[in-house]
């Protein structure tokens, strides 16, 4: 099937927008390989110190400089139901690996936090941060330079993409990720919004919400709702950096472990020494970021990958904004129905043909680029496939299902349940946002009602448990953005507007925060950009303003006249609150030099040729950068 047109478009386009940063990170990349093992640049007294605890057979192939050693970078912690699996995933590499005449070690652990505990929580105001502090933990587990490929072990929200940045950020190290899966099925999730409808009215007790959430959230492994976590886990798969079909099989049982031992050996595989080399940095490349796109919008998915996608693309090198996302999203169709789109889960999805049929159907449609590596090689048709438990224990792979096993949950290309992909870029004097409506109904697409400014979500529930909020209106949530304090989700607030929209009244929501994937059926322009505190236009709303967000159009305005809009001051707030306490004085210097919604709420730069600093009395200001320069040091000076 010819590719699409848009989707060549798009590519076309980022890749000619990334040419210079795509070609410093290849550069870089090249330059940190080494011929040989890569621990052969340690000194012996580095080695040493390296291999000190091992046992002897171990230690004895890492003193050879032979064989390769694979890292293990884990967010095991055992509060995560989707990271307690990993608990017992190193001794299952470890013996995997050693089949295989390699070595494996536990590199490091990375923080993993649960943005379900910390919902609506002080603590939510680190969770987006805690994705540039995972890639940096990642990236400290693999500074000691003994690894020559590396498996990462990772589900959650900001846990995959901050393993990936790290990753790409050592892109001559070949990499594959290991889920754990998803927990089995609890009660329906229609049954569990419908336990948090009623308790936010005042109809159910607090025992009754958390007997049902408990029923919901029951065992070990991801939820199984289609959040981030397990949007992570898609774009995985259609990345090629899972073996195939390994995102949603159940912790705990034989096939799982099975995957796992699988992707140990083939860790070993695309090793230099293994004889199939191929590095996470050339797997990640602007044909699979644009893959990534596709399926993220032929799920469903997660809005939080407009953020996570742009900060991971640019590890690598590469330039996308949400007008890639806008554009990909009118054309890629939506083939899932999965909670909060649907009332199908994960399980629900991968019996009925799982992210195999998927990819199959992206490609036949002419959606997804088939000519791009993967950890199994080129070509991400080898990734259409389903795993199985052979008669040996091994894993084998079988085609994916040719039909979906119900149209009710997935469909093929030619049947959707929508002709897009549900994810739409607003924007107008009020910045630019994303909205996903995928869940949202046609008639709640477009809302034009007075704004009502809140400047946290506490806020925001005082009032509507006053019976202030019975109305038509806008929330205007401001002040929530990574500048700000550190741009929380505020699920906390979608049980009541759902209430008030279910009341008949014109409700919609717009705020520089975020709503990530379980986004539900109110309307809800998020992640504006630019935020207050980066000079954005949301400060000045007042009370009052009428505002239009309009779904069909791709627009998100104040209706004030321009004159009086000229006129009009910032908003201010006293933001201390959500300075200290519960640990975010700490990340004062994530807030002070995070970039834009748009650009990722990314901390680190984009890769740049080699730079030098040249001294004063070349007649440069002191400190200016000259690009490319071939000197071998740096001159630094003082201003």
């Amino acid at each position: 099937m010819a590719l699409h047109p848009v989707v060549e478009q798009v590519t076309n386009r980022i890749i000619g927008r990334s040419k210079r940063s795509r070609a410093a990170y290849l550069e870089h990349l090249e330059a940190a390989r080494i011929k040989g093992v890569q621990r052969g640049a340690l000194s012996c007294t580095n080695l040493a110190h390296g291999f000190a605890a091992f046992p002897a057979n171990d230690k004895l192939k890492l003193r050879e400089y032979k064989e390769p050693s694979v890292a293990i970078v884990s967010s095991y912690n055992d509060m995560l139901s989707a990271h307690q699996p990993f608990e017992y995933f190193p001794k299952v590499i470890k013996e995997a690996v050693r089949e295989v005449g390699a070595v494996a070690q536990f590199a490091s652990g990375v923080p993993a936090m649960c943005d379900g505990v910390t919902q609506g929580q002080p603590g939510m105001e680190l969770s987006l941060f805690s994705r540039d502090a995972i890639a940096m933990a990642t990236a400290v587990g693999l500074s000691h330079n003994m690894f020559d490929a590396a498996l990462y072990l990772g589900i959650c929200d900001k846990i995959v993409p901050g393993l990936l940045i790290g990753a790409l950020h050592f892109g001559h190290i070949p990499g594959i990720f290991v889920p754990g899966g998803p927990m089995t099925t609890g009660i329906s999730n229609k049954e569990k919004a419908a336990i948090r409808q009623r308790y936010a009215k005042g109809e159910a007790t607090r025992e009754e919400l958390l007997e049902g959430e408990s029923a919901s959230y029951h065992g070990a492994g991801t939820c199984t709702f289609y959040g981030t976590a397990n949007s992570n886990q898609m774009l995985m798969e259609v990345m090629g950096l899972h073996l195939p079909g390994s995102a949603f099989i159940t912790p705990g049982t034989p096939l799982r472990d099975a995957l796992t031992a699988a992707a140990a050996h083939r860790a070993v595989a695309i090793s230099q020494q293994g004889g199939d080399y191929m590095p996470i940095g050339h797997i990640v490349d602007e044909k699979s970021i644009v893959n990534a796109i596709a399926a993220l919008h032929a799920t469903g998915g997660s809005t939080n990958h407009t953020l996570h996608l742009v900060a991971i693309a640019r590890a690598a090198g590469i330039v996308i904004d949400w007008n890639d996302f806008d554009e990909m999203s009118k054309v890629v169709p939506l083939l899932t129905r999965i909670y909060p789109n649907g009332d199908a889960d994960v399980n629900h999805f991968q019996a009925a043909g799982g992210p195999g049929f998927v990819i199959r159907e992206l490609l036949d449609a002419g959606l997804a680029h088939e000519d791009v590596n993967t950890i199994l090689g080129h070509g991400l048709r080898n990734h259409c496939k389903e795993p199985f438990l052979g008669e040996d224990g091994k894993v084998v792979f079988r085609d994916a299902t040719p039909v979906s096993g119900d149209e009710n949950v997935l469909r093929p290309a030619t049947n959707p349940f929508n002709n897009n992909g549900g994810m739409v870029l607003v924007k107008g004097n009020l910045g630019r946002a994303v909205m996903k409506v995928s869940a949202v109904k046609k008639e709640h697409y477009s809302v034009e009602a007075p704004a009502l400014t809140f400047d946290s979500q506490e806020d925001f529930m005082h009032a509507y448990k006053d019976g202030k909020l019975n109305r038509d209106f806008v929330a205007v949530v401001r002040f929530q953005g990574p500048r700000a304090n550190g741009m929380p989700e505020l699920h906390a607030l979608t049980p009541a507007l759902a209430n008030l929209q279910d009341a008949g009244f014109k409700v919609a929501m717009v705020t520089d925060g975020r709503m990530s994937g379980a986004s539900g059926k109110v309307p809800a322009a998020i992640h504006v950009s630019p935020e207050i505190l980066a000079g954005g236009p949301l400060g000045l709303v007042r009370d009052g303003d009428m505002i239009r967000v309009d779904a069909n159009s791709g627009t998100m305005e104040a209706l004030v006249p321009a004159d009086v809009w000229a006129q009009r001051k910032q908003a201010t707030a006293d933001l201390t609150s959500s300075h200290i306490g519960m640990g975010r004085e700490l990340f004062s210097m994530f807030r002070n030099s995070i970039s834009a919604a748009e650009e990722g709420a990314a901390t680190f730069p984009l890769p740049s040729p080699k730079q030098t600093v040249v001294p004063l009395h070349e007649g440069i200001d002191a400190g200016e950068i000259i690009p490319g320069s071939d000197e071998d040091h740096l001159f630094r000076t003082n201003k």
